[in-house]
This record gives structure tokens, sequence and C-alpha cells, in this order.
């Protein structure tokens, strides 16, 4: 059986992602396209709520938008830079200085603060969500340094309280996909669960990608043995 992917050629960055029709993020009332999917994964009792999607074309921002308001998402996590290695990644979507409003077909936002830490930037943009954006991740080789990606993820936990995180990066699945991953392995660490990362991670775009699930593992790991040796 051969299942074709019908969707508008002009809201798609790559052919390689496309959302199933099982998971795709509905919008409007009228049960339109964007290629968004949820991402539920449990851990013990608890249950984490995800959207992941490509990186915003400009024909899309509005489109974007709607998805993050109806969907009452707080949190942003883009896994991008706009341009990387001379490629778009990414169209700008949010305000930034020194417009620090946009307007679009039904929305109107503005930037209320930002932050440029060393190894991602906090923007807080209403109606209202944060905007976590991870700057350190070269698109051609995973970040080398794992802790960065966890202190990335301890502040996109504290930005979040409603509706499921929207993660993207240029694509919507290689990065989206290993920050999804990680922050659930650091639940299931916290909690002292037992778990595979093959069970979870069961096709990956990259192999460094997968790898670096392993790496970031083993350097949580080692740190909390080093804090329990002292």
């Amino acid at each position: 059986m051969v299942e074709l992917c019908v969707r508008p050629i002009a809201e798609i960055t790559t052919f390689s992602f496309c959302t199933d029709d099982r998971t795709r993020v509905p919008l409007g009332e009228k049960n339109g396209y964007i290629n968004a999917s949820y991402i539920r994964m449990k851990v013990g009792e608890e249950e984490h709520f995800y959207i992941t999607t490509q990186g915003p074309l400009p024909s899309t921002v509005a489109d974007f938008w709607q998805m993050v308001w109806e969907s009452e998402s707080d949190v942003i996590a883009m896994m991008t830079k706009e341009v990387e290695l001379g490629q778009i990644k990414s169209h700008r979507y949010w305000p930034e200085p020194p417009h620090d409003s946009i307007d679009l077909a039904n929305f109107h936002l503005r930037l209320d603060d930002y932050q440029i830490l060393e190894y991602f930037i906090i923007r807080t943009i209403e109606i209202i969500n944060n905007h976590l954006q991870f700057t350190t991740w070269p698109d051609q080789n995973t970040s080398k340094l794992p802790e960065q990606l966890v202190k990335f993820i301890c502040y996109m936990r504290r930005a979040h309280s409603t509706g499921p995180i929207v993660a993207h990066c240029s694509t919507g699945i290689g990065r989206s996909g290993v920050l999804l991953v990680v922050e659930v392995l650091l639940s299931y660490i916290e909690k002292d669960l037992s778990v595979s990362i093959q069970q979870i991670v069961i096709k990956y775009y990259k192999l460094d990608e997968y790898l670096f699930c392993y790496e970031v593992v083993l350097e949580v790991l080692q740190n909390l043995q080093a804090m329990d040796s002292d």
C-alpha cells in the first residue's frame, strides 16, 4: 500500500517532511492545512505535548500564528537561525526592533521584551507568547556542547504553562525532533525511570542527531554522578 501526500506545494519547504493526516494540526473552522503535526509522549503518568512544524514561509506566517493562537501555546522553540551557510532556514515571523509590532490578517503582534543570552535569545511576544531561539546549532553539524541545549530546555520549561510547545527548525524534523526527544529523556531521568532511546526515536533524519541524544543523556548522567560524589 502506498500513501500519497497531497498538500499545497507552496506551503511545504521540503518533500522529506509531510504531515500524516492522523496527527496533523487542523487550521481554523474549515480544517485548513499547515505543515505541522501533534506529538504526544508519555513519561510515567505525565504526558508531554508538542507541535512540530517547518520554519514559516512568507506565505504561511499568518497561518503559523493562527495555529499558535488556536492551540493556546505559550512557548515557541526555534531551533535554527534565520540564515545558515547562506541559506534561508526560517523567514522572520516575529517583531524585531526598531519595528516592535507586526500586523497580520487576523493578529497584531507586539514585542514586549527580549534577552540575548550566550546560546539563545528569549522574546516575549504579545498575543502573549514566549519565543526562545537556540542560536548555536549549525545546520550541518550537531551542537558540540550538550549543556547548552539542556540550559535551553530549562528556560523553555519555566516559560511553558499552557498548550503544546511549538517547536520548529527549518524542516520541522531533525533539530525539532532532537529537542523533543532530549526534553522527554530528561523527564525520565528526573523521575528515575528506565528508558530506551530506541523506543522513543523510531526514525531519524541524520545519524549524528540520533547520536547526539545519547551524548546529552551521558552528559547529564555524568554531571549527576559528579554531584553525588561531592
